[in-house]
């Protein structure tokens, strides 16, 4: 008699080269059992599953694996219609297969192989229930494919391509879909709103420097929260000069509001500084949502912040954001315009001069002058719209904000073109972290394609003007690709403008210039001394790059690189190079913002000298000396404060709610109509909105906030 090994090994033999089986064909576990009998299932046609087994003292000796017609269901409750309506697949069925087990050897001793129903044929077998299985691999693919926004049937499709068919992936569409569900249902398995908390504290533990804070109503739901990781902070601290915020979209199920900070980089992209999902556009949660944002970014405003027409908004930002200039979407406003003004906007002499009122002075002076001949000739002095768009003027008129850095934005569009990104996904059946998964994922690709560019800039050129030479071969080793090109538009530009010298005192020259074929007049100072320059049209103060006018005095003086003064260094190829941050006052901000900033400091000083110190051994010998060094200097200090030192620890009370849930009736996540919008459309209902009835329930909601850093 064969050794068991053999045995085994001829088993295994058998089945590779052959599908039979038959009493006296042994295996050495449950799991080889089962496999051999639900192969041999597969390639009859029938489906198998687990039948009795029978112990003796404990051990187990007989096992059973049977035909999946075998037997026939109890008798249904009547009055369940669910088990009532369901189609029953048991015919009584005596096919089976037992194993007997000894000295953990596994034979089969009993085999029928009769069945009483017809069996499967090969165009339907991966239909049966055994042999449909998601494996791992499939899993990966699939959840990375719905990850990324591709529908669970699309992903099928795509493994039944690759597979070769529908009936060679293994399972099918249905167990797709079973299979995602479960994903997320062990996702949020502690509740939607506990989920997003619990993800975010998992990020919090990988990332020192990541932000989160959660606003609750007095039941303890998720009404408000915002977040933004260790990147986004860096990023704030290099491009948050201008932030733009809009509540464009609305998403999933609980109705909640999108709102991404959006800022610009060197590479004039987009660049993400943190998001939060607000339950309603009530100045209450503003403010809670600005004062959170400036919290996040170490106290630090921006200069410019851009927002849509909402007096909610606008309210919130005058108290949180005192020190920013507040700018309206030149965009919405032109919208607002053809609806308040029928019957004129279409005027081409009307549009003209209302879009140089928008965004064509240069000066206040030219703008009144102009505003006032726009209202006398089309006769608008009792318009009660244009009288209040005068009163915020300041908010979107271009010729009062030329002294203060806005990167030469006019709308939030920016903004909305990350939400129309984000408008592939942000459904009604997505969970909140499905959602929050999916940003993260965004940034992470548009962080990516600033890599990308990073790689561009520094392994090309422009060698032709480089060749060049003069300010524009200067240009060319310091500015990005796309910064590069606005200013070569203005340089040649420049070119063609009259260049008078009107006034010399000693170094000091004042020179005017125009278009041959304009009678606008630029004036343009220069100091020979010190290379400093200023132009009336005001570009250098808010793009933060040189303008034409001032570009072709250089020019006509010789001047054959750009004065230091006047290389912005968010523009530059190496922005990101020896970042430092601007000092705040810490008395303006708590300790735990303090403390933010002072990490984040450490941190960009920290990678400059990394940076530096790795390219030669000795160089990373002088870091981790000097390293040491200050950590120990740093321990006796803290070892002599130790009683004076609090550390603030976050635990929260009670477990975290999901959002108050809407009706889906109607509910949409496309653009969110602005305030004078709604007001255009008259309701014939006296009832209150369900979304008008929340948000004055916001209004008087006592709310309670969950921060952490």
């Amino acid at each position: 008699m064969a050794s068991s090994t053999e045995e085994v090994v001829a088993l295994r033999n058998l089945c590779e080269s052959d599908d039979k089986v038959d009493v006296g064909i042994k295996v050495c576990s449950e799991e080889e059992a089962y496999c051999l009998y639900n192969k041999y299932a597969l390639s009859r046609g029938f489906s198998i599953r687990k039948g009795n087994m029978r112990h003796v003292n404990g051990v187990l000796r007989q096992r059973e694996y049977i035909c999946s017609k075998e037997g026939f269901r109890r008798n249904e409750d009547s009055c369940n219609l669910k088990k009532i309506n369901n189609l029953d697949t048991r015919t009584g069925c005596k096919a089976r297969i037992r194993f007997t087990i000894t000295n953990g050897i596994w034979e089969v001793t009993h085999f029928n192989d009769m069945h009483n129903h017809e069996l499967a044929d090969h165009e339907e077998r991966h239909n049966l229930r055994s042999g449909r299985k998601v494996l791992e691999a499939q899993a990966c693919v699939l959840s990375s494919m719905v990850s990324v926004g591709i529908k669970p049937s699309k992903s099928y499709h795509f493994l039944a391509k690759e597979s070769g068919g529908i009936q060679h992936v293994g399972f099918t569409q249905k167990d797709c879909h079973n299979y995602l569900h479960s994903m997320k249902n062990v996702m949020i398995k502690a509740g939607d709103g506990q989920s997003v908390v619990n993800h975010f504290k998992r990020r919090q533990a990988q990332d020192p420097l990541f932000f989160y804070s959660v606003q609750v109503d007095q039941e303890n739901r998720m009404v408000n929260f915002f977040w933004r990781d260790g990147r986004s902070k860096l990023d704030y601290d290099l491009f948050g000069d201008v932030v733009i915020f809009d509540t464009t979209y609305r998403t999933n199920r609980y109705n909640l509001i999108c709102a991404p900070f959006v800022g610009i980089n060197h590479h004039w992209k987009n660049v993400l500084f943190g998001c939060a999902f607000l339950l309603d556009e009530t100045t209450e949660s503003f403010v809670w949502l600005f004062e959170t944002f400036l919290e996040a970014m170490g106290g630090r405003q921006p200069k410019s912040i851009f927002t849509d027409q909402d007096q909610a908004m606008a309210n919130a930002i005058k108290k949180v954001f005192p020190e920013s200039r507040h700018r309206l979407c030149l965009w919405h406003l032109c919208n607002n315009a053809k609806k308040h003004l029928v019957g004129i906007y279409g005027n081409p002499d009307f549009n003209a001069k209302f879009h140089k009122c928008l965004s064509g002075c240069l000066n206040e002076v030219e703008f009144q002058y102009t505003w006032n001949e726009m209202i006398k000739t089309f006769n608008l002095q009792d318009n009660d719209w244009l009288n209040r768009l005068y009163k915020s003027r300041e908010k979107w008129c271009t010729a009062l904000n030329i002294d203060i850095f806005s990167a030469k934005i006019k709308s939030t569009q920016r903004s909305e073109s990350m939400n129309s990104v984000f408008h592939q996904i942000l459904s009604t059946s997505l969970t909140l972290i499905q959602v929050i998964e999916y940003y993260e994922q965004k940034a992470e690709d548009m962080r990516q394609g600033e890599r990308d560019e990073d790689f561009h800039c520094k392994n090309g050129s422009f060698t032709n003007l480089i060749n060049h030479g003069g300010i524009l071969g200067h240009a060319t080793t310091i500015y990005t690709v796309r910064v590069l090109q606005m200013f070569k538009e203005e340089f040649f530009k420049g070119l063609g403008m009259n260049c008078i010298e009107v006034e010399k005192d000693e170094t000091r020259l004042l020179y005017e210039l125009n278009k041959p074929s304009s009678k606008r007049v630029l004036k343009v100072k220069f100091d020979k001394s010190d290379f400093s320059i200023s132009c009336t049209c005001k570009l250098f103060e808010t793009l933060g790059l040189l303008c034409r006018h001032a570009l072709r005095v250089l020019l006509v003086n010789n001047v054959n690189q750009i004065p230091v003064q006047y290389i912005t260094h968010r523009w530059t190829k190496n922005a990101r190079k020896g970042i430092t941050c601007e000092p705040i006052d810490s008395h303006s901000a708590d300790e735990k913002s303090s403390r933010l900033l002072r990490f984040s400091e450490l941190n960009h000083l920290g990678l400059n000298v990394f940076d530096k110190g790795s390219f030669t051994a000795e160089g990373t010998k002088i870091v981790k000396m000097k390293l040491m060094e200050a950590l120990e200097l740093i321990e006796n200090d803290l070892g002599s404060t130790t009683n004076d030192v609090a550390i603030e620890l976050h635990a929260d009370a009670n477990k975290v709610a999901d959002p108050p849930c809407v009706k889906k009736k109607g509910l949409t996540n496309a653009r969110i109509k602005s305030q004078l919008e709604k007001k255009k459309r008259k309701k014939t209902k006296s009832a209150i909105p369900s979304n008008m009835a929340q948000k004055k329930r916001g209004e008087t909601m006592e709310k309670t906030n969950y921060s952490h850093t």
